[in-house]
């Protein structure tokens, strides 16, 4: 018998899945480091603002200073995704938001930075992820192939996910420890770190793309290919609704009922804890689950996201609304894997940046609209009326996304190839695998 010694040293090589190649392994990792660095980077930034003189409204504005670009260039960003090779898109807004942080974590360890300096800073990263986000989603699917898609994009969701919980407890340890400017500048390096193994990313796979009719033609394209998926738009529309309401309850309410009933600061910070590990736990759980309706699965794995503001109108005791955040990041990442799934399946390779830039958009567009909004509506219903509602209405906007026939026939197949809105009219009137029937 020979001993482990003995063996060949390439036997005991760990071996990665078939599933986990080398651009796939390489966006894991890079998205990884980016995450750990700008979750804590968001601590930092706040910090930095109240260091320097400022008060909420001002943590308002710099934060407001990166979702408008975010806004306005999603769309564009996704049509230059789909016509440039999206990873020098990906390293060219890597290097974008790396000087960006660089400056702002140089203006605030020189002290007292301007309110003006902090907000143009912000819009410069807000504008570097506009052009990111869509490619980097357009790289992802395209990366895997498959019946194993859905266990990847769960294990890098699982990751991004971990790195998200790490960097927000790492990012508020340092800024205590060493302070805000120099948690700005490791997330500055983060960002430089991640571009150059972006740069590294093997695009031989992706089909050259013939010169467009220019960028209105390639957004008119995205836009048809978008709007003719009811699905598509469907679950887009719900999400904007949805995700407005969250972060106006989160960012805005849940703070003021800790403040009032929990305690403080630390039980909220404790909430959105576990609220983190229930998403890493979700992502884990689909690495083994794969439910054939994706769609049906992943929407009803929606309607537990009013729960924490139930919890919040209530409002119930710490531990209670633990296992409730807890419960709510499982089921959200069962939506999560499904919807990159679906998306993995159904869109063409050549468009994927585009659809992926019009999610994003109406993930985002009623953000600021919402949390600007939360203030108001508090001063005119009352807080409980006004967590209750947002509650009522993620009930309800689910409820209605699942009015829709393609969200609830929508299946997987067992061989993942993308086909048009056209295809799918034609074969909608046969049972065929990629949509049942009833």
């Amino acid at each position: 018998m020979k001993s482990a010694a003995d063996l060949p040293r390439r036997s005991r090589r760990p071996r990665r899945p078939a599933w986990a190649g080398r651009t796939y392994s390489l966006l894991t990792a890079s998205a990884f480091v980016t995450n750990l660095g700008s979750h804590g980077a968001l601590i930092a930034a706040a910090f930095a603002v109240l260091e320097a003189g400022g008060d909420g409204g001002d943590v308002g504005l710099v934060a407001a200073a990166r979702t408008l670009p975010l806004v306005l260039f999603l769309l564009i960003g996704g049509a230059v995704a789909d016509r440039l090779p999206r990873h020098r898109v990906m390293v060219a807004a890597n290097a974008l938001n790396c000087l960006s942080q660089a400056a702002f974590a140089v203006l605030v360890l020189a002290g007292e930075p301007r309110l003006w300096q902090m907000m143009l800073l912000t819009a410069l990263g807000g504008t570097g992820q506009a052009f990111f986000s869509p490619a980097a989603e357009g790289m992802l699917l395209s990366s895997v192939q498959g019946e194993q898609a859905s266990r990847a994009f769960a294990v890098f969701r699982m990751a991004m996910q971990g790195a998200a919980v790490g960097g927000a407890a790492l990012g508020g340890a340092m800024v205590a420890a060493i302070g805000p400017g120099w948690v700005l500048a490791a997330d500055a390096v983060a960002f430089a770190v991640a571009g150059a193994m972006r740069a590294f990313l093997d695009v031989s796979h992706i089909p050259r793309r013939t010169p467009g009719g220019g960028m209105l033609a390639d957004l008119r394209e995205g836009w048809r290919e978008f709007a003719g998926r009811p699905w598509l738009w469907g679950i887009v529309v719900q999400f904007s609704l949805a995700n407005a309401v969250v972060a106006a309850a989160d960012a805005v309410y849940g703070p003021l009922v800790a403040r009032d009933h929990l305690g403080g600061a630390g039980p909220w910070g404790l909430a959105l804890g576990f609220f983190g590990a229930g998403t890493v736990a979700g992502a884990l759980l689909m690495t083994r689950w794969k439910p054939r309706r994706l769609l049906l699965a992943g929407t009803l794995c929606v309607f537990p996201l009013a729960l924490p503001s139930a919890a919040l109108a209530v409002p119930v005791p710490i531990t209670v609304l633990c296992a409730v955040m807890f419960l709510t990041g499982v089921t959200l990442e069962v939506f999560g894997v499904s919807w990159m799934t679906a998306l993995h399946q159904e869109i063409p390779e050549d468009k994927l940046s585009r659809v992926a830039a019009y999610d994003w958009f109406g993930s985002v567009a009623m953000v600021p609209l919402a949390t600007a909004l939360a203030g108001p509506a508090e001063s005119a219903f009352g807080r409980t009326s006004a967590l209750w509602g947002c509650a009522v209405l993620i009930v309800v906007v689910t409820a209605a996304v699942l009015c829709v026939p393609d969200v609830r026939n929508l299946r997987r197949r067992s061989k993942e190839v993308a086909v048009s809105p056209s295809e799918q009219a034609t074969s909608a009137d046969t049972e065929s695998p990629v949509r049942g029937l009833g």
